[in-house]
């Protein structure tokens, strides 16, 4: 670029590696390359501007048109006299006479390596309609400019073969995944009474980090940037061994970017299916059998009436009559909208599981108390409620079903840690009590006053008799 560059792009260059300066750099040239042939329609015969053609061609394979067309705006706005787009915009004439290197330049610094301040104004840039002066832009545009976004994203994770043998066709609706995505990410928003302006702007983009990663995604990736200071996000978690021929997820691409990251960082094993009522049928005790001694799991559930949502559970589930789970756990929804709820340390109530008792609540709860669980599936399988006046006790979530009481669709559930290492001494386990099996039976007969005879009528364990 010589130097005749402007400070302001010699200062962004400044952020990146030297090894990756000719890259930023070589982007323009790159860029002209793909477009139009010298001499054809939209490419000037000097050679010193991008056209929105030239940027099509090397952004259509990942991004919708329209996105292609937000960021060409984004880039013919910057002055680069300036630190970022101006407030008022540049005239519509800035558009048509094309992008410049310098242009080129400080969009691809601030999108890759800029802090939020500087990202504000790009991001009014992409989701403000139409050229013109604009200092605010309302919650509509930028909803309508993150949808564009996440797309984007899907279509990026899908075209470059980031699924992580995940199978879009064998999941729910990805176009209303992306909606609701945008959704929840644009409920952070705090707006003025005029809408968002670039102060409200930043302090999203500070809190929300999607936002910068996926920004950073349609850049690099569409603009094929690569930086090896950056290597490419997974957004996805790895699955492995899912009968899809057989299968019908209750999630899609989007509802999975978000819950995945939702999990501790600990949690990155493979996802594996335990347990899916359209693969094993509806019965409790199967369930209980696939979510038990397989570690973490993530339960789904979709009630008659369409609403999807569930529970994260940070240990393995184990059959007994009280509470069980740390702080890590949390309930959340899919469907009609997305959000986790967390715990709220009013109680230590995160995760229950019991089985074939006469006086303790037989299901599988989280959160609540017996009787009034966030979550509850009843062992007579078929049946749960969800009951939250005004907010679950130990989560904080409101009803997260359609009805208070409700009735089963489908349930899954997946495995999404490391299964728990067996324990000393469970392979004795057959030589058991039925009452070391069943804590409440023992209790109950010991506050009768009935005498365990079976207690010293057992054979010795095995480390025992050596």
């Amino acid at each position: 670029m010589g130097n005749t560059e402007s400070v302001s792009v010699q200062k962004r260059l400044a952020r990146f590696r030297p090894e990756e300066r000719p890259v930023v750099e070589g982007v323009f040239d790159k860029l002209q390359g793909g477009g139009a042939p010298s001499g054809a329609p939209g490419k000037t015969p000097a050679g010193n501007t991008l056209t929105l053609e030239m940027l099509q061609s090397s952004m259509g394979s990942v991004a919708p048109e329209s996105m292609v067309r937000r960021v060409y705006q984004c880039m013919c706005s910057i002055d680069p006299g300036l630190a970022a787009p101006p407030a008022a915009g540049r005239s519509s004439s800035s558009a048509a006479s094309g992008v410049g290197r310098e242009q080129l330049v400080i969009f691809l610094a601030d999108t890759l390596r800029g802090t939020a301040e500087e990202r504000a104004p790009l991001v009014r840039a992409m989701a403000q309609r139409g050229a013109g002066p604009v200092t605010v832009v309302p919650c509509e545009q930028v909803a309508e400019f993150l949808e564009d976004l996440i797309s984007t994203v899907v279509q990026i994770v899908v075209h470059r073969g980031r699924l992580q043998a995940w199978k879009p066709e064998r999941m729910g609706d990805g176009s209303l995944g992306v909606k609701l995505l945008a959704e929840h990410i644009c409920s952070e928003l705090k707006p003025s009474d005029q809408g968002c302006d670039d102060s409200c702007l930043e302090d999203w983009i500070f809190r929300t980090p999607q936002v910068s990663l996926y920004l950073e995604m349609l850049v690099s990736e569409g603009l094929d940037v690569s930086l090896s200071g950056r290597p490419a996000p997974t957004l996805l978690p790895p699955c492995r061994d899912t009968p899809w021929k057989d299968l019908r997820c209750l999630l899609d691409l989007p509802s999975l970017m978000f819950l995945a990251p939702q999990l501790p960082d600990s949690y990155n094993a493979p996802w594996r299916l335990v347990f899916s009522t359209q693969l094993h049928g509806e019965s409790f005790s199967r369930m209980v059998t696939g979510l038990t001694k397989c570690g973490p799991t993530l339960l789904l559930i979709r009630d008659t009436k369409g609403h999807i949502f569930g529970g994260f559970a940070s240990h393995a589930w184990e059959l007994r009559p009280k509470f069980q789970g740390d702080s890590r756990c949390f309930l959340f929804t899919v469907f009609p909208r997305l959000r986790v709820y967390t715990a709220t340390g009013y109680n230590e109530h995160f995760m229950y599981l019991n089985q074939n008792q006469q006086t303790m609540p037989n299901g599988l709860g989280m959160g609540g108390q017996h009787g009034y669980f966030g979550l509850w599936l009843d062992s007579d399988f078929g049946r749960g409620h969800s009951r939250a006046r005004p907010r679950c006790t130990t989560y904080g979530s409101p009803q997260l079903s359609e009805e208070e009481d409700f009735s089963l669709d489908s349930v899954e559930v997946w495995a999404v840690g490391k299964p728990p290492e067996p324990q000393e001494g469970e392979e004795g386990q057959g030589k058991r009590s039925i009452l070391d099996m069943d804590p409440e039976a023992q209790a109950m007969m010991e506050m009768t006053g009935k005498t365990l005879h079976s207690q010293g009528l057992r054979e010795p364990e095995e480390d025992q008799e050596q």
